[in-house]
């Protein structure tokens, strides 16, 4: 691999790594809402079996399709977000593998980059 090449592959490499991590939080919201539906729906059969509201065939079916359609998107969501956080741990681990691989070199000379004389901490000068 051309050591040109590698600064490249880093860049993309984190632009798939923060594509990634916004998939993963958007998919933890669609966990949120499922999870909301399916406990509106349970609160709705609730309210259906305790009379408080009065017992139809509509919001019967409001209460069941909330329930269903909130484990469906659960179990939907669940299996994609596992694939997700495991290409998230792939591509991670090819940046740290791409960064390890580049040769840094060792400046020599009076200063650190950072203004300061390195030599005078040590007490050279």
């Amino acid at each position: 691999m051309d050591d040109d090449d590698q600064p490249t592959q880093i860049a993309r490499l984190e632009t798939r790594i923060e594509a990634l991590a916004q998939s993963i939080e958007r998919g933890h919201k669609i966990r949120l809402a499922a999870r909301a539906a399916i406990a509106l729906g349970a609160m709705l059969m609730a309210a259906i079996a305790l009379g408080g509201i009065r017992f139809d065939a509509l919001p019967l079916l409001a209460a069941l399709s909330a329930i269903l359609g909130g484990i469906v998107l659960l179990g939907s969501n669940r299996s994609t977000l596992e694939q997700t956080s495991e290409d998230l741990r792939t591509a991670e681990a090819e940046r740290a593998a791409l960064i390890n691989r580049i040769e840094l070199r060792v400046v020599s000379g009076g200063r650190a980059g950072n203004g300061h004389d390195d030599g005078a901490a040590f007490g050279r000068r």
